[in-house]
């Protein structure tokens, strides 16, 4: 008996959606044995967005719900165990339990271990039995002594840690969610707090938290029908925490936007004292499917008195920032370049700096170069043999820009010119360098309102991300053969 997912969700008559997730766990393990049991009538999980307009639908809460749906309202459809089945991805997920009660919405969906075609009968799902239990005790957990909105809200921000006691990997242990929090606020009381012997100090001063999101976008791009280009998104969140006390607590949630590209292989500082599965089994192995986990990604941590890395991720991005074209031909002493660039028009188009930086290894120096440019500015280092194209901050309206040109060189010393192993003949490449503040290229952001800090005074909260260009080239297209990173460490 586990369950595959949890909602709370507000019913809000009167606003556009008509309601709000409040609250939404996963289990991703759960999901993997689904995916099992269940074959080829398996329905993954869907995003919180797509199950909140379906369970409403489904529940006659939508404002503009008033026409007859034969599917819903037919006779033969009655339901009397709220127990439902959803229209979600081009299948039907089933069994939903669901209920509403005092404007709250209670939801999950238990793991059936067997194939869903033909529906098995509701008696012989014994999860279903403990779908109730769960969503009962939450239920009598949020309005027990509830007396305004800012209880309810410190009740919601409770249920992760308690979820991770009272339903840990989907099993329920204890319904009665005010056991698992007691046990919590007992081991506080009995167990004070002493300096632990990594943390030399405390701080004193005014109190605040700097987050810092760091993007790196590495790619191989070549231009040919028969070797796909490659690229990757390495993040990083640095973190800075200046707060009284031996042992204050943070707990810092990031978060994606709807189109936001998934956080994979994460790895966190050893400070942070819980996590959600479903952060641990994000895989960038896996496949990508409609079940992968998009946040938010909560960490509770106890910060060091330095600034630290508070976690590292990966992102499978659909398509890079910048798409590139460079081609490059011999003619004796001279050669011939194309380079055609583009901007994605889902990046921000405002770059601190931009430039492409074009080397011509184990050659003379440069002599003469003719060239056109559509944008920015051309800058020859003649001794180097090196090409800088400096883009500036912004692409143009079109956000395409090229340049072409023919570059000539002297006679060849080899104690001045650069020398490489592997660029050698037709095999070159365009390096871009760049910078975008304000920016990740996955969308992640932490935001200020989420950060949950127990400590003494109001702490002071900075936030600030940015993305920046590693290992990002573009081969010459006319190469005799593929470059990769493994043949760059050689």
């Amino acid at each position: 008996m586990a369950q595959r997912a949890v909602w709370l969700i507000s019913h809000e008559p009167g606003t556009p959606l008509c309601g709000t997730v409040r609250f939404s766990r996963r289990y991703p393990t759960v999901e993997k044995r689904a995916r099992v049991f269940n074959g080829t009538s398996y329905v993954p999980i869907p995003e919180d967005g797509p199950f909140l307009k379906a369970l409403l639908f489904e529940l006659r809460l939508l404002d503009d719900d008033k026409d007859f749906v034969e599917s819903r309202d037919s006779c033969s459809h009655i339901n009397k165990t709220s127990v439902y089945g959803l229209l979600v991805g081009g299948g039907e997920l089933w069994p939903v339990v669901a209920f509403l009660k005092n404007n709250m919405i209670y939801a999950c969906v238990p793991l059936v271990e067997q194939t869903l075609s033909p529906r098995p009968p509701l008696i012989s799902i014994s999860g279903i039995s403990q779908s109730f239990e769960l969503l009962f005790g939450i239920q009598d957990f949020l309005h027990l002594g509830q007396k305004n909105d800012t209880e309810l809200n410190t009740k919601l921000n409770q249920l992760p840690d308690l979820l991770l006691q009272a339903c840990p990997f989907g099993t329920l242990l204890d319904a009665n969610l005010q056991n698992s929090l007691d046990s919590i606020n007992f081991a506080s009381v009995t167990h004070p707090q002493k300096q632990p012997a990594w943390k030399v100090g405390t701080y004193k001063g005014k109190p605040q938290v700097s987050i810092s999101i760091t993007e790196k976008v590495k790619s191989m791009q070549y231009d040919k029908q028969d070797i796909a280009d490659t690229w990757q998104v390495v993040g990083a969140v640095t973190c800075k925490c200046d707060l009284e006390g031996i042992m204050p607590n943070v707990t810092i949630s990031l978060s994606l936007p709807t189109n936001g590209s998934p956080l994979q292989d994460i790895l966190v500082h050893p400070c942070v004292t819980s996590l959600d599965s479903a952060i641990l089994t994000s895989s960038s192995i896996d496949a990508m499917d409609d079940s992968a986990f998009s946040g938010p990604y909560k960490f509770p941590f106890t910060p060091p008195l330095e600034s630290f890395n508070l976690c590292y991720y990966t992102s499978q991005v659909p398509v890079p920032p910048i798409l590139g074209f460079y081609q490059m031909k011999e003619e004796e002493i001279q050669v011939k370049i194309t380079v055609n660039l583009k901007l994605h028009e889902s990046v921000k188009n405002n770059f601190e700096f931009c430039e492409a930086r074009i080397p011509f290894y184990n050659r003379g120096p440069i002599t003469h170069v003719e060239y056109k440019v559509s944008f920015g500015q051309l800058e020859v280092f003649r001794e180097k043999s090196l090409l800088i194209w400096i883009i500036g901050q912004k692409f143009p309206k079109s956000m395409e820009i090229s340049l072409s040109g023919t570059v000539t060189f002297g006679a060849k010393s080899h104690e001045k010119q650069p020398f490489d192993e592997i660029c050698i003949g037709g095999t070159a490449y365009l390096k871009l360098h760049f910078k975008i503040l304000d920016y990740t290229l996955t969308g992640c952001y932490a935001d200020q309102h989420s950060v949950q800090v127990f400590a003494s005074g109001k702490p002071k909260i900075n936030t600030h991300r940015k993305l920046i260009s590693s290992d990002y080239y573009i081969w010459n297209s006319k190469a005799p053969a593929p470059i990769t990173y493994g043949s760059l460490l050689l």
